[in-house]
């Protein structure tokens, strides 16, 4: 019993920490970027992809960013987002050593598709 209460106190704490730890490094304001025209940049696999994704995303995975980056414009705006929201952290850093000045990190997809949903009713 008193194992199984640590554990579960341990786990609470872990919980607790990645949440605070996803809503730090969530960027602010990302409505309106997604309103003024950001694209969407997912950076997990194209098997993760392609189980759903956010409408108009471009996916470019994080293990071939650093080469792909390329194909992207330094010029506009990008949104990164993945899976649970660590990985996009990693691409918008990687973007910003490579002289991209406007990237913002979206977390979780799916959290974002709902800024991104909630933009398109708002038109």
């Amino acid at each position: 019993m008193k194992t199984g209460l640590i554990i579960a106190g341990v786990l609470l704490l872990l919980y607790v920490s990645y949440r605070t730890y996803r809503f730090a490094t969530l960027d602010k304001g990302l409505s309106t970027e997604i309103a003024n025209g950001a694209i969407i940049l997912d950076v997990r696999t194209e098997n993760e992809y392609a189980m759903g994704h956010i409408e108009g995303a471009i996916n470019i995975s994080l293990g071939t960013i650093r080469e792909r980056y390329i194909e992207l414009d330094s010029g506009k705006t990008y949104i990164t987002c993945c899976s649970h929201g660590l990985r996009s952290v990693k691409a918008e850093a990687i973007l910003k050593e490579r002289g991209f000045k406007h990237v913002f990190n979206g977390g979780a997809w799916t959290d974002l598709e709902k800024i991104v949903t909630g933009q398109k009713n708002k038109k």
